[in-house]
């Protein structure tokens, strides 16, 4: 089985997010990056699935070369190999257009996203790729069991779940429960720097969207301690105004 991992490069959750240019531009200085964690249990389970020679794991990422550490840890948790699309990740639409065109020839049997990427929550790609592959495309997955060419898939939905059988090849995106996080060890690291990294150039893809200005949530008020039981009331009415 030939399975495809799609990962994104995002901030480490605990950086603190600012802007420049008006807001327009989101201010890279001094963040750490690290693999999109949705992803990171994409990887995991193709990992598993791909164990005892039972298939291959190849990570794609469309980024520039500051993403290559990024990729480096996703083959020391257990890529084959890794492919990086040499281009700025624009928007959901672009990201999809330059995995697609890689994997349209390439017979993989499962390309698994993450549910979304934490930086834009966009919850796009999945979808798309399995529009511009002609393939079959389940999201928010908890849980993906390979029997054959089949794949069972439990999905999250609005008040429960929700079994699917499908077919292989497909797209899966992947949230938490189908597969816990690998954390590479020293003979992953070390291997990784000499498994295969290929870089290839982006297509022109016509751009649908722009970001017209990023907005930082408002800073919490401070804390009030009520004790009176009216008093709670009449701000709940007059300040939260939810009553």
């Amino acid at each position: 089985m030939r399975i495809l991992v799609c990962i994104s490069n995002v901030p480490d959750t605990t950086s603190k997010i600012t802007f420049t240019n008006d807001n327009t531009v989101f201010n890279s200085t001094g963040i750490q990056y690290i693999i999109n964690p949705y992803d990171e249990i994409a990887l995991s389970k193709a990992v598993e699935l791909a164990e005892g020679g039972k298939g291959t794991v190849t990570v794609i990422n469309v980024g520039d070369a500051s993403t290559e550490p990024t990729i480096r840890k996703a083959l020391a948790i257990g890529a084959d190999d890794a492919v990086r699309i040499n281009a700025q990740p624009r928007d959901a639409w672009f990201v999809a257009n330059q995995i697609a065109n890689y994997a349209k020839d390439q017979n993989f049997d499962l390309i698994l996203t993450g549910r979304e990427s934490i930086d834009y929550n966009g919850a796009q790609v999945a979808a798309l790729l399995g529009e511009l592959l002609n393939l079959p495309s389940v999201s928010i997955a908890k849980k993906l069991d390979i029997q054959g060419s089949d794949a069972t898939i439990d999905r999250e939905i609005e008040g429960g779940k929700e079994v699917l059988s499908v077919s292989l090849p497909i797209v899966v995106g992947t949230a938490e429960g189908v597969a816990e996080p690998k954390i590479p060890n020293m003979r992953g690291i070390m291997g990784a720097r000499t498994k295969p990294l290929q870089v290839v150039e982006p297509i022109e893809v016509k751009e649908l969207s722009t970001i017209a200005k990023f907005e930082t949530p408002a800073p919490r008020s401070a804390v009030k301690l009520v004790e009176d039981v009216d008093q709670l009331v009449q701000l709940l009415r007059s300040e939260a105004k939810v009553i």
